[in-house]
């Protein structure tokens, strides 16, 4: 089978298209036909192995332990290993994995859900990473309720994509803050208010804010804290923009600190995938309360040049790779 692999780590140019032998699916493991893999931040970091931090965390300290990359994927289940239960062979299914920029990957039982059958299989495939990410960052970190003033950093990207369309769907009046040409998708996806971060400061506009969900990973926490209400929720999601080490996780580590010293809470998001917030998504996309928002589609050769566009920060909403 075809697939994006890679020997060590470095920016796209080690990114290579191969034939490798396809996987087998083991206990708990389904083998899936892949259709369509999302490209989401995490991509890039196992690409380049940067911030060093991610080495430690058992993918790899010389090169990639996983040597072909992308982690969301939706497609058709080919075969099903001992102890599976809910698929077997034909259905159309999304999730995460390892190794998803391929025509085959194995997926564990557990990982994976049902595709909702009014997505396409790009659609459904740049969901399982940020749509997980943000509905645990409104739901469970941010504990959104209606009636709430809700501020989404970043709203024009993966996560901030879903997030505000998901703060939304809890009743919260939804403020999206983004870049001049991310304005219109924010507004397409329901955001009450929207502001170009590059015109005009958040944090001196006077509002405060519920609860922030910021997913754009570069402003200080003392900054954030002054749109913050007295008795409000920072989630943070994820880190980009910081050095070497700590990519900027170093926000999301230190942040319960803050809450010691205060009557806000500060929260640093690490998403659990598993396959019942899929399902909780899957609810949320068939009845049309939720849609990605998907701007370029890739054919599978061309999965570097996607990682690329990805990190250049200037998608809207999500890209995928055709398979």
């Amino acid at each position: 089978m075809k697939a994006i692999v890679q020997d060590v780590y470095g920016n796209a140019d080690v990114l290579g298209l191969r034939d490798i032998p396809q996987p087998v699916p083991g206990s708990g493991e389904v083998l899936v036909k892949v259709r369509a893999a999302g490209v989401d931040q995490g991509v890039w970091h196992l690409m380049t192995g940067r911030p060093y931090l991610v080495r430690l965390f058992g993918f790899g300290l010389r090169k990639p332990k996983v040597a072909v990359r992308g982690r969301e994927v939706a497609g058709i289940v080919e075969a099903v290993g001992v102890g599976v239960t809910r698929f077997r062979s034909g259905d159309e299914v999304f999730g995460t994995c390892e190794g998803s920029f391929a025509e085959y990957v194995c997926a564990k039982e557990t990982f994976l859900a049902r595709k909702p059958a009014n997505l396409t299989f790009e659609e459904a495939a740049v969901a399982p990473i940020s749509a997980v990410t943000a509905l645990q960052a409104i739901r469970d970190a941010g504990q959104v309720a209606a009636g709430q003033k809700v501020l989404v950093i970043g709203a024009g990207g993966g996560v901030g994509s879903f997030a505000v369309q998901i703060a939304k769907d809890s009743g919260a009046e939804v403020t999206g803050v983004c870049s001049t040409g991310k304005i219109g998708l924010v507004r397409s996806l329901g955001a009450d208010h929207v502001i170009d971060y590059t015109r005009d400061d958040f944090a001196r506009a006077g509002v405060l804010y519920d609860v922030i969900i910021d997913t754009a990973g570069n402003r200080p926490l003392s900054l954030l804290r002054r749109a913050l209400a007295p008795q409000g929720t920072l989630v943070i999601v994820g880190g980009e923009g910081g050095g070497k080490i700590t990519g900027g996780f170093e926000r999301s580590m230190s942040a319960p600190l803050f809450s010691l010293f205060s009557g806000q809470k500060f929260k640093g998001l690490v998403a659990k995938e598993n396959h019942r917030d899929l399902e909780a998504l899957a609810a949320l996309f068939e009845a049309g309360r939720v849609k990605p928002a998907v701007e370029k589609v890739y054919p599978l050769p061309e999965a570097p040049a996607a990682i690329t566009y990805l990190h250049e920060g200037r998608v809207r909403g999500k890209v995928v790779v055709r398979v």
